[in-house]
Protein backbone atom coordinates (compact mmCIF):
# COMPACT_ATOMS: atom_id res chain seq x y z
CA UNK A 1 0.00 0.00 0.00
CA UNK A 2 1.27 3.81 -0.90
CA UNK A 3 2.10 5.35 2.19
CA UNK A 4 0.86 8.66 0.03
CA UNK A 5 -2.70 7.18 0.19
CA UNK A 6 -4.26 9.33 2.58
CA UNK A 7 -6.26 7.89 5.29
CA UNK A 8 -9.68 9.12 5.86
CA UNK A 9 -10.67 10.87 8.60
CA UNK A 10 -12.63 9.83 11.57
CA UNK A 11 -16.02 10.55 11.50
CA UNK A 12 -18.50 10.49 14.51
CA UNK A 13 -21.12 8.17 14.11
CA UNK A 14 -24.94 9.33 14.22
CA UNK A 15 -26.41 10.11 17.25
CA UNK A 16 -29.12 7.22 16.02
CA UNK A 17 -25.98 4.84 15.76
CA UNK A 18 -24.53 5.56 18.83
CA UNK A 19 -27.04 5.14 20.73
CA UNK A 20 -28.49 2.06 18.57
CA UNK A 21 -24.89 0.60 19.63
CA UNK A 22 -25.56 1.43 23.79
CA UNK A 23 -29.12 -0.35 23.38
CA UNK A 24 -26.99 -3.61 21.88
CA UNK A 25 -24.88 -3.04 24.87
CA UNK A 26 -27.39 -3.24 27.35
CA UNK A 27 -29.11 -6.40 25.28
CA UNK A 28 -26.04 -8.28 25.50
CA UNK A 29 -25.79 -7.54 29.36
CA UNK A 30 -29.07 -9.11 29.96
CA UNK A 31 -27.47 -12.10 28.80
CA UNK A 32 -23.93 -12.01 31.06
CA UNK A 33 -25.44 -10.69 34.15
CA UNK A 34 -27.78 -12.92 36.34
CA UNK A 35 -31.23 -11.44 36.41
CA UNK A 36 -32.63 -11.08 40.20
CA UNK A 37 -34.86 -8.76 42.17
CA UNK A 38 -35.81 -7.32 45.80
CA UNK A 39 -38.92 -7.41 46.89
CA UNK A 40 -40.68 -4.09 46.89
CA UNK A 41 -43.74 -3.31 49.25
CA UNK A 42 -45.37 0.04 49.32
CA UNK A 43 -44.43 1.82 52.91
CA UNK A 44 -46.90 4.46 55.11
CA UNK A 45 -46.48 6.98 53.05
CA UNK A 46 -47.58 5.27 49.68
CA UNK A 47 -44.35 5.07 48.44
CA UNK A 48 -42.95 1.80 47.02
CA UNK A 49 -39.33 1.04 48.37
CA UNK A 50 -37.46 -2.19 47.90
CA UNK A 51 -36.72 -4.38 51.42
CA UNK A 52 -33.00 -4.23 51.55
CA UNK A 53 -32.63 -7.66 53.11
CA UNK A 54 -34.80 -9.30 50.51
CA UNK A 55 -33.03 -9.84 47.44
CA UNK A 56 -33.12 -12.79 45.21
CA UNK A 57 -31.88 -14.34 42.15
CA UNK A 58 -34.20 -15.30 39.52
CA UNK A 59 -34.18 -17.15 36.47
CA UNK A 60 -33.15 -14.99 33.08
CA UNK A 61 -35.27 -13.07 31.15
CA UNK A 62 -32.45 -11.88 28.54
CA UNK A 63 -33.37 -9.45 25.47
CA UNK A 64 -33.61 -11.17 22.73
CA UNK A 65 -31.65 -9.04 19.58
CA UNK A 66 -34.47 -9.40 17.26
CA UNK A 67 -36.61 -7.77 20.19
CA UNK A 68 -34.27 -4.64 19.80
CA UNK A 69 -36.44 -2.85 17.37
CA UNK A 70 -39.39 -3.39 19.42
CA UNK A 71 -38.12 -1.94 22.40
CA UNK A 72 -37.29 1.19 20.01
CA UNK A 73 -40.65 1.90 19.51
CA UNK A 74 -41.63 0.87 22.82
CA UNK A 75 -39.34 3.84 23.79
CA UNK A 76 -40.72 6.63 21.52
CA UNK A 77 -44.35 5.67 22.49
CA UNK A 78 -42.56 5.90 26.84
CA UNK A 79 -41.69 9.18 25.32
CA UNK A 80 -44.53 10.56 23.24
CA UNK A 81 -45.33 13.44 24.95
CA UNK A 82 -41.96 15.00 25.39
CA UNK A 83 -41.18 13.91 21.69
CA UNK A 84 -44.23 16.12 20.21
CA UNK A 85 -43.48 19.23 22.88
CA UNK A 86 -40.35 19.22 21.41
CA UNK A 87 -41.68 19.32 17.65
CA UNK A 88 -44.25 21.84 18.91
CA UNK A 89 -41.70 24.22 20.52
CA UNK A 90 -39.64 24.09 17.76
CA UNK A 91 -42.44 25.08 15.53
CA UNK A 92 -43.69 28.04 17.79
CA UNK A 93 -40.36 29.21 18.27
CA UNK A 94 -39.63 29.10 14.56
CA UNK A 95 -43.41 31.19 13.96
CA UNK A 96 -41.91 33.61 16.70
CA UNK A 97 -38.74 34.10 15.15
CA UNK A 98 -40.28 34.90 11.68
CA UNK A 99 -41.89 38.11 13.40
CA UNK A 100 -38.46 39.43 14.05
CA UNK A 101 -39.78 40.11 17.59
CA UNK A 102 -36.87 38.17 19.59
CA UNK A 103 -34.21 39.42 17.23
CA UNK A 104 -35.18 43.15 18.29
CA UNK A 105 -35.21 42.18 22.25
CA UNK A 106 -31.73 40.56 21.87
CA UNK A 107 -30.44 44.00 19.70
CA UNK A 108 -31.53 45.48 23.04
CA UNK A 109 -30.17 43.72 25.32
CA UNK A 110 -26.75 42.80 23.20
CA UNK A 111 -26.18 46.41 23.09
CA UNK A 112 -26.29 47.09 26.90
CA UNK A 113 -25.46 43.37 28.36
CA UNK A 114 -22.48 42.35 25.48
CA UNK A 115 -19.35 42.67 27.57
CA UNK A 116 -20.34 42.11 30.65
CA UNK A 117 -20.18 38.59 30.39
CA UNK A 118 -19.06 37.81 34.12
CA UNK A 119 -22.33 39.18 34.96
CA UNK A 120 -24.71 37.84 33.04
CA UNK A 121 -23.80 34.21 32.51
CA UNK A 122 -23.16 33.60 36.44
CA UNK A 123 -26.60 35.75 36.71
CA UNK A 124 -28.85 33.96 34.22
CA UNK A 125 -27.42 30.19 35.47
CA UNK A 126 -28.07 31.15 39.43
CA UNK A 127 -31.95 31.59 38.51
CA UNK A 128 -32.35 28.96 36.47
CA UNK A 129 -30.36 27.21 39.38
CA UNK A 130 -33.53 28.70 41.58
CA UNK A 131 -35.82 27.59 39.67
CA UNK A 132 -34.82 24.19 39.09
CA UNK A 133 -35.16 23.70 43.29
CA UNK A 134 -38.96 22.73 42.59
CA UNK A 135 -38.92 21.77 38.92
CA UNK A 136 -37.07 19.52 36.18
CA UNK A 137 -34.84 20.75 34.31
CA UNK A 138 -37.13 19.94 30.89
CA UNK A 139 -38.85 23.21 32.10
CA UNK A 140 -36.17 25.24 30.14
CA UNK A 141 -37.26 23.66 27.05
CA UNK A 142 -39.00 26.79 26.46
CA UNK A 143 -36.36 29.14 27.08
CA UNK A 144 -33.36 27.22 25.69
CA UNK A 145 -33.99 28.86 21.80
CA UNK A 146 -34.53 32.02 23.28
CA UNK A 147 -31.23 32.07 25.28
CA UNK A 148 -29.11 30.50 22.40
CA UNK A 149 -30.01 33.49 20.29
CA UNK A 150 -28.95 35.76 22.85
CA UNK A 151 -25.39 34.20 23.65
CA UNK A 152 -24.47 33.84 19.95
CA UNK A 153 -25.38 37.82 19.32
CA UNK A 154 -23.12 38.69 21.81
CA UNK A 155 -20.19 36.48 20.06
CA UNK A 156 -20.43 33.22 22.13
CA UNK A 157 -21.59 29.95 20.13
CA UNK A 158 -24.90 27.73 20.77
CA UNK A 159 -22.97 25.46 23.45
CA UNK A 160 -22.67 28.69 26.01
CA UNK A 161 -26.62 29.14 25.50
CA UNK A 162 -27.66 25.57 26.14
CA UNK A 163 -25.58 24.99 29.12
CA UNK A 164 -27.05 28.07 30.71
CA UNK A 165 -30.41 26.78 31.43
CA UNK A 166 -28.50 22.69 31.42
CA UNK A 167 -25.60 23.60 33.83
CA UNK A 168 -27.91 26.29 36.10
CA UNK A 169 -30.84 23.69 36.32
CA UNK A 170 -28.63 20.57 36.66
CA UNK A 171 -27.10 22.63 39.93
CA UNK A 172 -30.60 23.62 41.29
CA UNK A 173 -31.94 20.47 40.61
CA UNK A 174 -28.88 17.73 41.75
CA UNK A 175 -27.84 19.56 44.85
CA UNK A 176 -31.60 18.59 46.76
CA UNK A 177 -32.35 21.81 48.13
CA UNK A 178 -36.54 21.59 47.26
CA UNK A 179 -37.63 18.95 45.32
CA UNK A 180 -40.18 17.37 45.88
CA UNK A 181 -39.78 13.83 43.88
CA UNK A 182 -36.14 13.86 44.89
CA UNK A 183 -35.58 15.52 48.36
CA UNK A 184 -38.60 14.70 50.36
CA UNK A 185 -38.94 11.44 48.59
CA UNK A 186 -35.43 10.25 49.79
CA UNK A 187 -35.56 11.98 53.03
CA UNK A 188 -39.03 10.07 54.18
CA UNK A 189 -37.37 6.70 52.89
CA UNK A 190 -34.54 7.34 54.76
CA UNK A 191 -37.06 8.25 58.01
CA UNK A 192 -35.82 12.19 58.16
CA UNK A 193 -37.81 14.90 58.75
CA UNK A 194 -38.58 17.01 55.75
CA UNK A 195 -36.27 19.50 54.00
CA UNK A 196 -33.71 19.10 57.17
CA UNK A 197 -30.45 19.16 56.12
CA UNK A 198 -31.21 21.89 54.16
CA UNK A 199 -28.37 24.56 54.65
CA UNK A 200 -25.65 22.06 53.77
CA UNK A 201 -27.48 20.95 50.52
CA UNK A 202 -27.94 25.23 49.78
CA UNK A 203 -24.16 25.92 50.54
CA UNK A 204 -23.46 22.96 48.00
CA UNK A 205 -25.72 24.65 45.45
CA UNK A 206 -23.48 27.84 45.73
CA UNK A 207 -20.71 26.55 45.21
CA UNK A 208 -21.34 23.83 42.41
CA UNK A 209 -23.00 27.43 40.91
CA UNK A 210 -19.69 29.40 41.58
CA UNK A 211 -16.98 27.00 39.90
CA UNK A 212 -19.23 26.31 36.99
CA UNK A 213 -20.01 29.87 36.95
CA UNK A 214 -16.30 30.26 36.68
CA UNK A 215 -15.71 27.46 34.17
CA UNK A 216 -18.45 28.72 31.65
CA UNK A 217 -16.77 31.85 31.53
CA UNK A 218 -13.77 31.28 30.64
CA UNK A 219 -15.23 29.15 27.94
CA UNK A 220 -17.48 31.56 26.56
CA UNK A 221 -14.52 34.45 26.14
CA UNK A 222 -12.55 31.47 24.64
CA UNK A 223 -15.16 30.82 22.11
CA UNK A 224 -15.71 34.43 21.24
CA UNK A 225 -11.72 34.97 21.06
CA UNK A 226 -11.02 32.08 18.54
CA UNK A 227 -14.38 30.44 17.53
CA UNK A 228 -12.99 27.39 15.83
CA UNK A 229 -12.23 26.47 19.45
CA UNK A 230 -16.30 25.45 20.01
CA UNK A 231 -17.46 22.15 19.14
CA UNK A 232 -20.14 23.90 17.01
CA UNK A 233 -18.20 26.18 14.77
CA UNK A 234 -19.08 24.61 11.60
CA UNK A 235 -22.41 23.92 12.68
CA UNK A 236 -23.33 27.66 13.94
CA UNK A 237 -21.39 28.86 11.13
CA UNK A 238 -24.43 27.25 8.47
CA UNK A 239 -27.41 28.54 11.39
CA UNK A 240 -28.73 31.37 9.64
CA UNK A 241 -31.31 32.05 12.72
CA UNK A 242 -28.06 33.73 14.25
CA UNK A 243 -27.50 37.85 14.06
CA UNK A 244 -23.95 39.14 13.57
CA UNK A 245 -23.51 42.46 15.57
CA UNK A 246 -23.38 44.20 12.04
CA UNK A 247 -27.20 43.29 11.76
CA UNK A 248 -28.53 44.53 15.27
CA UNK A 249 -29.42 48.11 13.80
CA UNK A 250 -31.72 46.24 11.56
CA UNK A 251 -33.95 44.85 14.27
CA UNK A 252 -36.54 47.86 16.06
CA UNK A 253 -39.21 47.24 18.32
CA UNK A 254 -42.44 48.33 16.67
CA UNK A 255 -45.62 48.29 18.47
CA UNK A 256 -46.57 44.49 16.54
CA UNK A 257 -43.14 43.10 17.72
CA UNK A 258 -43.69 44.41 21.35
CA UNK A 259 -47.06 43.14 21.26
CA UNK A 260 -45.41 39.52 20.49
CA UNK A 261 -42.99 39.86 23.34
CA UNK A 262 -45.64 40.44 25.50
CA UNK A 263 -47.22 37.75 24.16
CA UNK A 264 -44.27 35.41 24.80
CA UNK A 265 -43.79 36.78 28.58
CA UNK A 266 -47.56 35.75 28.93
CA UNK A 267 -46.72 32.18 27.70
CA UNK A 268 -43.68 31.86 29.99
CA UNK A 269 -45.17 33.09 32.76
CA UNK A 270 -48.31 30.58 32.38
CA UNK A 271 -46.12 27.89 32.01
CA UNK A 272 -43.59 28.44 34.71
CA UNK A 273 -46.94 29.23 37.09
CA UNK A 274 -48.85 25.71 35.68
CA UNK A 275 -46.29 23.63 36.47
CA UNK A 276 -45.21 24.82 39.66
CA UNK A 277 -49.02 25.11 41.37
CA UNK A 278 -50.76 22.92 38.88
CA UNK A 279 -48.19 20.25 38.26
CA UNK A 280 -48.27 20.21 34.34
CA UNK A 281 -46.06 18.02 32.48
CA UNK A 282 -45.19 18.33 28.70
CA UNK A 283 -48.90 18.04 27.57
CA UNK A 284 -49.53 21.32 28.84
CA UNK A 285 -46.59 22.81 27.83
CA UNK A 286 -47.48 21.93 24.33
CA UNK A 287 -51.05 23.34 24.66
CA UNK A 288 -49.15 26.43 25.24
CA UNK A 289 -47.02 26.73 22.91
CA UNK A 290 -49.58 26.04 20.05
CA UNK A 291 -51.25 29.11 21.30
CA UNK A 292 -48.01 30.65 21.73
CA UNK A 293 -47.75 30.10 17.61
CA UNK A 294 -50.96 30.86 16.55
CA UNK A 295 -50.95 34.29 18.50
CA UNK A 296 -47.42 35.55 17.82
CA UNK A 297 -48.67 34.46 13.88
CA UNK A 298 -51.44 36.22 13.92
CA UNK A 299 -49.50 39.38 15.69
CA UNK A 300 -46.58 39.25 13.19
CA UNK A 301 -49.75 39.63 10.46
CA UNK A 302 -49.10 36.41 8.90
CA UNK A 303 -51.65 34.91 7.18
CA UNK A 304 -53.45 31.17 8.55
CA UNK A 305 -51.81 28.94 6.01
CA UNK A 306 -48.57 30.86 6.32
CA UNK A 307 -48.41 30.15 10.07
CA UNK A 308 -49.49 26.50 9.32
CA UNK A 309 -46.24 26.06 6.65
CA UNK A 310 -43.56 28.15 9.41
CA UNK A 311 -45.19 25.71 12.35
CA UNK A 312 -44.23 22.97 9.98
CA UNK A 313 -40.74 24.05 8.75
CA UNK A 314 -39.91 24.35 12.37
CA UNK A 315 -41.16 21.22 13.97
CA UNK A 316 -39.24 19.43 10.53
CA UNK A 317 -35.66 20.75 11.61
CA UNK A 318 -36.03 19.18 15.17
CA UNK A 319 -37.81 15.50 14.15
CA UNK A 320 -34.65 13.71 13.62
CA UNK A 321 -33.47 14.79 17.25
CA UNK A 322 -37.05 14.26 18.81
CA UNK A 323 -36.74 10.83 17.95
CA UNK A 324 -33.35 10.59 19.72
CA UNK A 325 -35.38 11.06 23.08
CA UNK A 326 -37.41 8.40 22.14
CA UNK A 327 -34.89 6.05 20.96
CA UNK A 328 -32.63 6.81 24.12
CA UNK A 329 -35.88 5.68 26.22
CA UNK A 330 -35.61 2.16 24.95
CA UNK A 331 -32.26 1.33 26.59
CA UNK A 332 -33.76 1.65 30.05
CA UNK A 333 -36.39 -0.42 29.27
CA UNK A 334 -33.93 -3.16 27.85
CA UNK A 335 -31.85 -2.94 31.29
CA UNK A 336 -35.67 -3.25 32.97
CA UNK A 337 -37.10 -6.06 30.74
CA UNK A 338 -33.72 -8.03 31.50
CA UNK A 339 -33.85 -8.04 35.76
CA UNK A 340 -30.02 -6.46 35.36
CA UNK A 341 -30.82 -3.30 37.17
CA UNK A 342 -31.78 -4.83 41.32
CA UNK A 343 -28.56 -7.18 40.33
CA UNK A 344 -26.23 -4.19 39.86
CA UNK A 345 -27.33 -2.13 43.15
CA UNK A 346 -27.15 -5.48 44.91
CA UNK A 347 -23.41 -6.01 44.06
CA UNK A 348 -22.59 -2.08 44.77
CA UNK A 349 -24.02 -2.29 48.34
CA UNK A 350 -21.32 -5.85 48.35
CA UNK A 351 -18.69 -3.63 47.24
CA UNK A 352 -19.75 -0.62 49.75
CA UNK A 353 -19.25 -3.08 52.26
CA UNK A 354 -15.81 -3.74 52.09
CA UNK A 355 -14.74 -0.13 51.45
CA UNK A 356 -12.33 2.04 53.54
CA UNK A 357 -14.20 3.81 56.44
CA UNK A 358 -12.85 7.25 55.54
CA UNK A 359 -13.75 7.10 52.19
CA UNK A 360 -17.57 5.35 52.23
CA UNK A 361 -19.09 9.08 51.95
CA UNK A 362 -17.31 9.34 48.48
CA UNK A 363 -18.10 5.47 47.81
CA UNK A 364 -21.72 6.35 48.21
CA UNK A 365 -21.98 8.95 45.68
CA UNK A 366 -19.63 7.14 43.13
CA UNK A 367 -22.17 3.85 43.28
CA UNK A 368 -25.08 6.21 43.74
CA UNK A 369 -23.71 7.75 40.03
CA UNK A 370 -23.36 3.85 38.54
CA UNK A 371 -26.84 2.78 39.36
CA UNK A 372 -27.75 6.23 37.97
CA UNK A 373 -26.92 4.69 33.97
CA UNK A 374 -30.20 2.07 34.54
CA UNK A 375 -32.45 4.23 36.45
CA UNK A 376 -32.00 8.39 35.72
CA UNK A 377 -35.45 9.04 36.99
CA UNK A 378 -34.85 10.70 40.36
CA UNK A 379 -37.85 8.77 41.92
CA UNK A 380 -37.43 5.74 40.83
CA UNK A 381 -33.63 5.79 42.11
CA UNK A 382 -34.80 6.97 45.38
CA UNK A 383 -37.30 4.20 45.59
CA UNK A 384 -34.43 1.80 44.40
CA UNK A 385 -31.12 2.70 46.37
CA UNK A 386 -32.34 4.35 49.30
CA UNK A 387 -34.02 1.69 51.41
CA UNK A 388 -30.78 0.09 51.10
CA UNK A 389 -28.15 2.71 51.84
CA UNK A 390 -30.14 3.99 54.64
CA UNK A 391 -29.70 1.11 56.45
CA UNK A 392 -26.20 0.22 54.90
CA UNK A 393 -25.18 3.73 56.24
CA UNK A 394 -26.27 3.10 59.44
CA UNK A 395 -23.93 -0.45 59.67
CA UNK A 396 -20.49 1.24 58.29
CA UNK A 397 -20.58 4.90 60.37
CA UNK A 398 -22.26 7.70 57.69
CA UNK A 399 -25.40 9.45 59.00
CA UNK A 400 -28.55 8.99 56.41
CA UNK A 401 -28.39 12.66 55.74
CA UNK A 402 -25.14 12.01 54.32
CA UNK A 403 -26.29 9.59 52.16
CA UNK A 404 -29.37 11.45 50.96
CA UNK A 405 -26.52 14.04 49.94
CA UNK A 406 -25.08 11.44 47.77
CA UNK A 407 -28.08 9.69 46.16
CA UNK A 408 -28.66 13.58 45.13
CA UNK A 409 -25.45 13.90 43.71
CA UNK A 410 -25.35 10.58 42.19
CA UNK A 411 -28.68 10.80 40.61
CA UNK A 412 -28.66 14.51 39.78
CA UNK A 413 -25.49 15.06 37.80
CA UNK A 414 -24.78 12.71 35.61
CA UNK A 415 -27.83 12.84 33.88
CA UNK A 416 -26.04 15.53 31.69
CA UNK A 417 -23.65 13.06 30.13
CA UNK A 418 -26.12 10.50 29.65
CA UNK A 419 -27.58 10.53 25.95
CA UNK A 420 -31.05 8.60 27.70
CA UNK A 421 -31.47 11.62 30.25
CA UNK A 422 -35.16 13.66 29.01
CA UNK A 423 -33.42 16.64 30.96
CA UNK A 424 -30.25 16.51 29.07
CA UNK A 425 -31.86 15.06 25.10
CA UNK A 426 -34.78 17.50 25.44
CA UNK A 427 -32.80 20.62 25.88
CA UNK A 428 -30.04 19.88 23.32
CA UNK A 429 -32.82 18.79 20.61
CA UNK A 430 -34.76 22.48 21.00
CA UNK A 431 -30.77 23.51 20.30
CA UNK A 432 -29.92 21.47 17.69
CA UNK A 433 -26.80 20.49 19.47
CA UNK A 434 -25.61 16.80 18.81
CA UNK A 435 -24.88 14.58 21.82
CA UNK A 436 -21.27 14.36 20.60
CA UNK A 437 -20.50 17.61 20.13
CA UNK A 438 -22.34 18.48 23.54
CA UNK A 439 -20.06 15.85 25.23
CA UNK A 440 -16.74 17.52 23.80
CA UNK A 441 -17.46 20.84 26.16
CA UNK A 442 -18.77 18.35 29.01
CA UNK A 443 -16.52 15.81 29.55
CA UNK A 444 -14.03 18.08 31.35
CA UNK A 445 -16.67 19.68 33.59
CA UNK A 446 -18.41 16.39 34.57
CA UNK A 447 -15.12 15.24 35.89
CA UNK A 448 -14.51 18.53 37.65
CA UNK A 449 -17.92 18.06 39.33
CA UNK A 450 -17.34 14.22 40.85
CA UNK A 451 -14.51 15.60 42.19
CA UNK A 452 -16.16 18.47 43.73
CA UNK A 453 -19.18 16.25 44.95
CA UNK A 454 -16.69 14.00 46.53
CA UNK A 455 -15.24 16.45 48.71
CA UNK A 456 -18.36 18.06 49.40
CA UNK A 457 -20.28 13.92 50.43
CA UNK A 458 -16.70 13.41 52.25
CA UNK A 459 -16.38 17.13 54.06
CA UNK A 460 -20.50 15.53 55.39
CA UNK A 461 -19.01 12.48 56.21
CA UNK A 462 -16.52 14.08 58.53
CA UNK A 463 -18.77 16.96 60.25
CA UNK A 464 -21.23 14.29 60.76
CA UNK A 465 -23.73 15.79 58.44
CA UNK A 466 -27.12 15.40 60.56
CA UNK A 467 -30.61 15.66 60.17
CA UNK A 468 -31.19 20.05 60.75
Amino acid sequence: MSEAKAKKPFRMPHMFVLITTIVIIATILTWIIPAGTYERVTNAAGIKVVLADKFKYIPNTPVYPWEIPTYIIKGCLAQASLIIMTIVVGGAFHVLLKTGAVQALIAVIVKKFGGMESIFIPALMLVCALIATTQSVTIFIAFTPIIILMVRAMGFDSIVGAAIPLLGGAIGFSTGTLNVSSTILAQSIAELPAYSGIGYRFFSLFVYWFVTSIWLVRYARSVRKNPQLSPMYDLDLADTKSMENSELDNHVLDFRKVLNLLALVVALSVLVYGCINWKWGTNNISIVFLWLAVVSGLIGGFAPTDIALMFITGGQKLLATALVIGLSRSISMVFTAGKIIDPIVHGLVSVMQVVPAPIRGMAMFWANILVNVPIVSASGQAGAVMPIFAPLADMVGITRQTAVLAYHFGDGFCNYILPWSSALMGNLAVANIPYDRWMRFMWKLFIVWVILGSVLVAAAQMMHYGPF
